[in-house]
């Protein structure tokens, strides 16, 4: 083992870059992107929290922790996490302690990032966000000044435990060139194929905004982004001197303060370019290592926008792969609820993301990584507790590697939309993610192959038969003119509620703003009391325009209500009370031919996915309920297939039980089977 003056020395001068005495690098510099990312299986084992430095200091030490960690970095275990059949070991890197703390740690992790590479495991590498401030400031006293200040009060730290992570404004010149030389040391000595950028959640939280240099970032950015004119129709003033950010703590219903608003952007803006100038950074130096940070919540029903300061498509344009740690463990609640992750995988997926989640828990968890992730079957144990899975895990992992051709790069074969627009889920916490979230219950258990939209999607619909706006109350006439054009060229358009009534500062049109589209009235406007606009008390109205149908909806109804200002959490997705409602308008919507009924339970879920370089199509079927209904018998599946002719219906399960042939009647651009059997995951082929 190297002395730690020499691992000091080396890791701090950066003498162990490449030389003569290396072997090549695996990663091919000069590459335009992390094209490894596509060529093989993602199966992913962690070990950031285990170094002896960490786990002392948060304390409830193992009394076998470190001879745990000594055999976590041995061949031994790198050869069992290949048997195992992981492709990818994200490795202890950097904690926030400080470079020259945490050397001792680093030489460790530089001996297993070299015995990986040479079993043929990728090497991923931790690079935490906060600053554990008692050995950190001992290598750079002048980090005191990148620490937030007390907000109201209180220290900001990481969690109300470890009170010894200090939180630092990310944005602060001097903690990006450290984190750049964390980085350039990983990219350089640990010859890393990927950066994982940790707590993503809590960088951008409100407290971080009230260092010194925010509050000046702040009012820079209102600057930039507004003329003179429009910043004083926007505040009523353009003189931004004393304009400080809103201390405000607690939930919010609706958030119509013009500067509440804007400082949520500010937050989002400035995450998403930190993550850009890390980003490129990186490729600077070797542009095929992937870029991967933490959000935590993933698609979950918290606002993100507003509690984190995260914006899914701006963040995730930094990344190639995006963890959720939301919890929603697969499966049927004991209210009865379908729990899932498929929002956040949809939403991540949709904005060209891998997803890592933790996988390693049930059959289940795994089923639901391989029907809606794309080519990753995320973390399957730890590194230092050696993951020993039951052997169904391991026939799961084993059948995910021998058939990955199948899981390589698809694509989705949605025809159905459901947009999140920015100002409607960022400003208001109530009604849109109810119905939004409810609509998205009902396509789920009603397996109806769905897509999550943002903004930017709305430019080019083409590929949609349908567009779902639930609640989408904050609408740009640019936006309305996309929806406009959308029908026009044939689109169904189905809008509940309060759709296009605001525009995107909250501001309140005098009718929908889409009342061409809808033919009905706005509800009548009621300036005080101040209280959520009304609920039309109308049948729900279906008509033609154009070449395009529309159907509005006056109400999503909920099974059980989420109280004001409470995050639309998984235990109120309840199947909406008018369910079969919603999904039979979005068929109607879509001119009558859907393009997939699966008559089964509704705990059964359907994902459709296409291959077109292999012309095949991929019908993923998930039975959330399991361990209610281990096995569920003749699914009877109607399909749209397209123009080509079908020339086999096949099915491929780890749960047994496959069919190298199902009998199937074709007519038109359609196709009828009956599947016999589902136990925990069944993919059928549709090959064309």
């Amino acid at each position: 083992m190297w002395g730690f003056a020499a691992v000091l020395v080396l890791l701090l001068t950066g003498s162990c870059g490449k030389g003569a005495e290396q072997s090549e690098s695996p990663l091919q510099a000069g590459s335009e992107s992390p094209a490894w990312l596509d060529e093989a299986p993602i199966i992913i084992v962690g070990g950031w929290d285990d170094m002896p430095l960490f786990r002392r200091r948060v304390g409830s030490l193992r009394t076998w922790h470190d001879e745990a960690y000594e055999r976590a970095h041995t061949e031994e275990r790198v050869l069992q996490l290949k048997e195992l059949g992981v492709t990818l070991a994200v490795l202890h890197f950097y904690k926030g302690f400080g470079l020259e703390a945490e050397a001792e740690h680093l030489a460790y992790a530089r001996k297993l990032a070299e015995l990986c590479r040479k079993h043929g495991i990728r090497v991923g590498v931790y690079v935490g966000s906060t600053v554990a401030y008692e050995t950190f400031l001992l290598e750079k006293p002048e980090a005191e000044s990148w620490f937030v200040p007390d907000y109201l009060g209180q220290p900001v730290h990481y969690g109300r435990t470890q009170t010894f992570r200090k939180r630092v404004y990310f944005s602060h010149p001097g903690y990006k060139e450290y984190i750049r030389r964390v980085v350039r040391m990983a990219v350089e000595d640990f010859q890393a194929h990927l950066i994982h950028f940790d707590n993503t959640s809590t960088q951008a939280r409100r407290p971080i905004f009230f260092h010194p240099m925010a509050i000046r970032d702040f009012r820079e950015f209102l600057e930039r982004k507004y003329t003179p004119e429009v910043l004083k129709r926007r505040l009523g003033f353009n003189d931004l001197r004393y304009v400080t950010p809103p201390a405000h703590e607690g939930p919010l219903s609706t958030i119509p303060d013009p500067l509440f608003q804007e400082w949520a952007d500010f937050r989002c803006h400035q995450l998403t370019e930190y993550y850009r100038e890390m980003k490129e950074y990186i490729h600077s130096l070797n542009p095929v290592v992937a870029v991967e940070n933490n959000p935590h919540s993933g698609m979950s029903g918290v606002n993100t926008v507003w509690e984190q300061g995260v914006d899914y498509p701006r963040l995730l344009e930094q990344t190639d792969i995006v963890w959720t740690e939301e919890g929603n463990e697969a499966g049927i609640s004991p209210e009865g609820v379908l729990v899932s992750k498929i929002r956040s995988y949809k939403t991540a997926t949709g904005l060209g993301n891998k997803v890592f989640s933790y996988t390693f828990r049930s059959p289940l968890t795994v089923a639901e990584d391989m029907a809606y992730n794309r080519g990753c079957l995320g973390m399957v144990g730890g590194i230092q507790e050696y993951p020993d899975p039951p052997a169904a895990q391991r026939r799961y992992i084993s059948f995910y590697r021998d058939l990955f051709d199948y899981y390589r790069k698809p694509e989705s074969a949605a025809d159905v939309a459901v947009l999140h627009s920015y100002a409607t889920m960022a400003f208001n916490n109530d009604r849109p993610y109810q119905s939004t979230f409810l609509f998205e219950q009902a396509l789920i258990q009603a397996k109806v192959p769905f897509d999550i939209i943002f903004d930017r999607h709305l430019s080019d619909l083409s590929r949609y038969r349908v567009l779902v706006l639930a609640d989408q109350e904050c609408l740009s006439d640019e936006q309305m003119e996309q929806v406009r054009a959308f029908v026009r060229g044939g689109g169904g358009l189905v809008a509940t509620e309060h759709t296009s009534l605001l525009t995107p500062w909250r501001s309140r049109r005098a009718d929908f703003g889409l009342a061409d589209l809808f033919a009905v009235r706005a509800p009548e406007f009621v300036p005080w009391p101040r209280r959520p606009e009304a609920i039309l008390a109308i049948d729900p109205v279906r008509r033609r325009v154009g070449e395009g149908r529309v159907a509005y909806l006056p109400e999503v109804k909920p099974a059980v209500e989420k109280p004001a200002a409470e995050p639309m959490t998984s235990r109120y997705w309840h199947l909406p009370v008018n369910w079969p409602e919603l999904v039979d308008s979005v068929r109607w919507a879509g001119g009558g031919d859907p393009l997939l009924k699966v008559e089964g339970p509704l705990t059964v879920t359907a994902e459709l996915l296409s291959q077109e370089r292999e012309n095949r199509l991929l019908l993923h079927l998930v039975n959330y309920g399991m361990k209610e209904n281990p096995v569920v018998r003749n699914l009877q599946i109607d399909l749209r297939s397209g123009e080509g002719e079908v020339r086999k219906v096949y099915t491929l399960s780890p749960d047994g039980g496959e069919n190298p042939g199902l009998e199937f009647v074709a007519e038109g651009n359609r196709i009828r089977f009956t599947l016999p059997r589902l136990e925990t995951y069944t993919l059928v082929v549709i090959q064309l």
